[in-house]
């Protein structure tokens, strides 16, 4: 009877080789899945940036139809949720949320008036936070 008792007990348990071939299962099933993951949250960052300029270009507008103008440089993005100080007819928060902040975690960059002489311009430096780039770290900006 103890003997029956020890073979059940034995079949119950995995071998050293039927553990490492599971794990190497696991890791090429990884090494597929990772990578399509990791550029999928890439692109969403991307198109998260580019839904909140546009967020941010339309908040803009009506800012400048309650008060005649856009936001000055100085004043920024804040002036969309604060009322600065020369804006009378100022009708906001013009937010709902706080955009201040891409999806990488960096200040968007405000001008008013634009570089190429458009109203304004908001920009996103992109996955590296500096100007210029490729890929993921490319600028994303209001104008294009």
């Amino acid at each position: 009877m103890m003997m029956k008792y020890r073979n059940q007990r034995a079949r119950h348990a995995f071998t050293l080789i039927e553990m490492l071939v599971v794990i190497l299962i696991l890791a090429i099933l990884a090494s597929l899945i990772i990578p399509r993951l990791l550029g999928r949250a890439d692109d969403a960052k991307v198109a998260t940036a580019k839904s909140d300029i546009a967020t941010l270009s339309s908040s803009l507008q009506q800012f400048r139809l309650d008060n005649d103008r856009f936001p000055t440089t100085e004043e920024g993005l804040s002036a969309l949720q604060n009322q600065p100080s020369d804006c009378p007819r100022w009708k906001g928060p013009y937010l709902t949320k706080d955009l201040s902040k891409d999806p990488w975690g960096n200040d968007y960059v405000y001008q008013s008036p634009g570089p190429s002489g458009q109203d304004f311009l908001i920009t996103s430096y992109g996955a590296d936070g500096q100007p210029g780039g490729e890929g993921n770290a490319a600028d994303i900006t209001s104008d294009q």
